[in-house]
């Protein structure tokens, strides 16, 4: 079987010397050393000033959106995990979609002006498969408008916008690093803020409010994180520069093997670095990918539908007419793609993929 995906797992005795670490010590969470030192080489790792270590991705978001007081509508992407959406929805604030670029799969810029009302008090987008945003161009609407601007960086690890990680811009970034990211800690997240004093707010509301045992700076959650996550992130951390050659490396042998595909996948956002985090590729019609799954399937090949449906559709939100996004949703599948697939795996992939379509269409 080839699934979609699959965790990368360090070497057991790794995880294990960190491990007998936390048992001598007997300090399992609430900001551990491990805790600590892993926030530390993130840092480095990353290239980046004011970061914490949280719950996961959807914390993030949550905290940021917190952080940054914001009321109102905020303008974002309909093209995303349900998180990026959910996370507006749970704090109070309403999401208001905007149609995506054809070829980055990203925010499209040009379209956010139009539904800016008294009411919008931010734009949170999501950097699409480790795809950065145009973020010169949403940041000039930003200034223009004097807008918050949240990055979902939830698939970002690696990726760089003019040579800088993309979690250095924005008001506030957020990064996954559950299981099956690039780098992870098995789950948790990253809150990335530009200001210190916005980095200082989330520091007490990812603890409750805490400050000290007897008072409260203000409105917490528990956005914390374990000793144990803390453990697999370090271990993790340490191929992370193997990680991301591996798969820069599957990327490239899938675009040779699939030459003569008749459909396209992304185009990488100007003036960045992509990590090559999923293979994503747009069919011709919906009824191809349909097709396309259930063929793969029976010769134990699994594909993803990935972003669908979309999340301007959810029952709790205002439904958008949206022809880009509710085009490329409809006719896109992320292929297999992990730290362990073979390059024997991706040929028989691609094969069974091309004479699928050959045979179907």
């Amino acid at each position: 079987m080839i699934p979609v995906t699959k965790p990368f797992l360090p070497p057991i005795n790794e995880y294990k010397a960190y491990l007998d670490g936390v048992w001598n010590r007997e300090w399992l969470t609430n900001n551990g050393p491990l805790v600590n030192e892993y926030e530390h080489r993130l840092k480095e790792s990353l290239g980046v000033k004011n970061l914490l270590f949280v719950t996961n991705g959807t914390i993030a978001i949550q905290l940021a959106i917190k952080a940054l007081e914001l009321k109102g509508e905020i303008i974002t992407t309909p093209f995303s995990y349900v998180a990026t959406t959910s996370s507006i929805a749970w704090e109070g604030c309403t999401p208001v979609f905007v149609d995506i670029d054809a070829d980055t799969f990203n925010i499209n810029p040009a379209l956010i002006e139009s539904v800016i009302t008294e009411n919008t008090c931010a734009i949170l987008a999501t950097h699409c498969f480790g795809n950065p945003c145009d973020i010169d161009a949403i940041q000039a609407i930003a200034d223009k408008f004097d807008l918050k601007v949240i990055y979902d960086a939830a698939h970002c690890y690696g990726s760089k916008y003019k040579g800088k990680s993309v979690l250095e811009y924005g008001d506030v970034s957020t990064l996954s690093l559950h299981a099956t990211k690039l780098v992870h800690s098995t789950e948790g997240g990253l809150v990335v803020a530009k200001d210190s004093e916005v980095l200082h707010k989330l520091t007490y509301m990812r603890n409750f409010g805490h400050n000290g045992p007897e008072d409260f700076y203000g409105i917490g959650i528990n956005g914390k994180n374990s000793e144990f996550h803390a453990a697999m992130g370090l271990s993790v951390l340490g191929y992370a520069n193997q990680i991301l050659d591996k798969r820069r490396k599957q990327h490239q042998i899938y675009n040779k093997l699939l030459k003569d595909f008749s459909g396209r996948g992304q185009v990488a956002q100007q003036n960045s670095s992509v990590n090559y985090s999923y293979y994503p590729l747009v069919l011709e019609k919906e009824s191809h990918v349909n097709i396309l799954r259930e063929q793969l399937g029976i010769r134990d090949v699994f594909i993803r539908r990935y972003f669908y449906p979309l999340l301007s559709s959810l029952n709790y939100v205002e439904n958008a007419i949206l022809p880009v996004a509710d085009s490329v949703s409809r006719r896109i599948v992320c292929l297999p793609l992990y730290y362990s697939l073979t390059e024997e795996e991706q040929l028989l992939v691609s094969r069974h993929i091309l004479q699928i379509l050959n045979e179907k269409f």
